[in-house]
């Protein structure tokens, strides 16, 4: 199964109960643990322990799909298509080729296609926003001294 094969679109139904659901877990989301209890239509129910972590990231699916938004998710050893990985690091196809060749993001070719791991496209996004994130601060403190007006 493909990533685009998981993608769906909340309804606004959908949405409304997300906005509501999140709002009525994000009063535990500091809790190491939570206890749940689920009931489907016929009162079949279950006692549940839910790790804080999966609380977490339950709250950040849900607020998301409040927003209308799509939600994918996939595990860190999962292997993404050149394609996939040029969709979740927002570059064309043809650049992503390009730092793949350039070595900087481990691939491996199953044939002629190239196949990158989730955890490598995690790890080169978390590398570039850093970088960015300190030429940003660079470029603040220079206008500071500048005295360009930036506070």
């Amino acid at each position: 199964m493909t990533l685009s094969n998981l993608i769906h679109l909340p309804t606004a139904h959908e949405a409304e109960e997300a906005k509501i659901t999140s709002r009525a877990l994000s009063k535990y989301a500091s809790n190491e643990r939570l206890h749940l209890k689920i009931a489907n239509n016929n009162n079949e129910a279950d006692d549940l322990i839910l790790p804080g972590h999966a609380l977490n990231l339950l709250l950040e699916i849900l607020t998301e799909m409040s927003k209308g938004n799509a939600i994918t998710v996939m595990p860190i050893h999962a292997e993404l298509s050149t394609q996939e990985t040029a969709e979740q690091l927002n570059v064309s196809h043809p650049h992503l080729v390009e730092l793949l060749e350039q070595g900087k993001i481990p691939f491996r070719k199953v044939g002629t296609h190239r196949r990158v791991l989730a955890k490598d496209v995690f790890s080169y996004k978390q590398h570039i926003d850093a970088e960015r994130l300190q030429a940003l601060e660079e470029l603040t403190a220079q206008a500071q001294e500048l005295g360009m007006g930036y506070e």
